[in-house]
């Protein structure tokens, strides 16, 4: 199957798998292209004047024996830090931080992110950071929101994601993806276009979740991960222009991806390494298309590769296991065991499970 037609069934698998956002998308379909229109140029209005730039954070980070580690950041506005005040508190830099804490190794840190990137852009930007650094361990890419607000046809947008992801693999380096984000939550935006921004966004993260793990790397469904923040703290959660993220959420952003780049780089730590996934955080193994519904609901969840039986493809697709790394999405001990359905994500067999990876 030729990559664009694989794109287009990715694409339109991850829609299908929307479950009730297809209710939404019939019920937006009645309104008119004119209140969409006045309803874009109206949010352009409030959003606030764009910063100048992003802050540069190449450069190494923590300090210990050994080579350092190399992580290779790449991306749009989110992963280059727009908003941002300080080098240090961009995602790439936190998440450089992190791992060197962990692994008492320097890491260096490349970023080739650009504000205003599209999917489009990751393989230029992927060449030109292997220009620095020829074999990075670990590559975190942060893309889809310009994808969403250019409204690029989901298809094109996965292709050029997938392709990227495969290139870093065939090097072997291991891949970390933050998926688009839920624009839903963007405070200038009325309805109904938030609810659109919303459908569109999280279509377009179960594509790039199906893409990603078919190209053997891993993702973190970022979502609404700073929904609840954001709609609590705005000023304190929303940089200045009022759409991009400032320092607080850059740093839960982080949060989220610093587990699964631990776990992609094999670093021992709490919760950090790869392990069987376990019934009572809500956990699974199954097909990925069933995974990327579920992950794109559930914000800081890592969906990535697996194996059932010695086999990575089942009678569904690729097999894939979800977990969720993040502290706060434990269940309390006294609480009552999840429901089956909210388990198991394709039948697959507990022996299945706790032998996966």
């Amino acid at each position: 199957m030729g990559r664009a037609r694989r794109a287009r069934k990715i694409a339109a698998t991850a829609a299908y798998g929307g479950g009730g956002l297809a209710a939404a998308s019939a019920a937006l379909g009645a309104v008119s292209y004119g209140v969409i229109r006045g309803e874009a140029m109206l949010a352009r209005r409030l959003v606030g004047k764009p910063f100048d730039s992003s802050p540069d954070d190449n450069g190494t980070y923590g300090a210990g024996p050994g080579e350092p580690i190399e992580i290779l950041v790449i991306g749009d506005s989110s992963a280059a830090g727009m908003g941002a005040h300080h080098p240090h508190q961009t995602v790439g830099a936190i998440v450089a931080g992190g791992v060197s804490a962990l692994m008492g190794r320097s890491v260096h840190l490349t970023n080739r992110a650009a504000v205003g990137a599209e999917s489009s852009d990751l393989e230029r930007q992927l060449a030109d950071g292997l220009e620095s650094v020829t074999l990075p361990d670990v590559v975190l890419i942060m893309v889809g929101a310009n994808d969403v607000t250019h409204r690029v046809d989901r298809a094109t947008a996965v292709r050029h994601l997938e392709v990227t992801v495969r290139r870093v693999r065939a090097l072997g380096s291991e891949v970390v993806v933050g998926t688009c984000p839920d624009l839903g939550t963007i405070e200038p935006l009325a309805q109904p276009l938030r609810l659109l921004a919303r459908r569109w966004s999280r279509d377009l993260a179960a594509a790039q979740t199906i893409a990603v793990v078919e190209a053997g790397g891993r993702t973190v469904s970022l979502g609404d991960l700073l929904g609840k923040e954001f709609a609590a703290s705005p000023k304190t959660m929303f940089s200045e222009d009022r759409f991009h993220p400032s320092p607080a959420g850059y740093a839960r952003a982080a949060a989220a991806l610093l587990p699964s780049v631990c776990a992609a780089l094999g670093v021992w730590g709490h919760d950090t390494a790869d392990r069987p996934p376990e019934a009572r955080r809500g956990e699974g193994v199954g097909p990925v298309a069933v995974a990327a519904g579920q992950a794109v609901k559930d914000p800081g969840t890592e969906v990535s590769p697996t194996e059932v039986g010695g086999q990575s493809r089942g009678p569904r697709g690729r097999w894939a296991v979800l977990l969720r790394r993040r502290p706060d999405a434990v269940p309390d001990p006294l609480d009552p065991e999840p429901e089956p359905d909210d388990v198991d994500l394709a039948s697959a067999s507990p022996e299945d499970a706790d032998t996966a990876r």
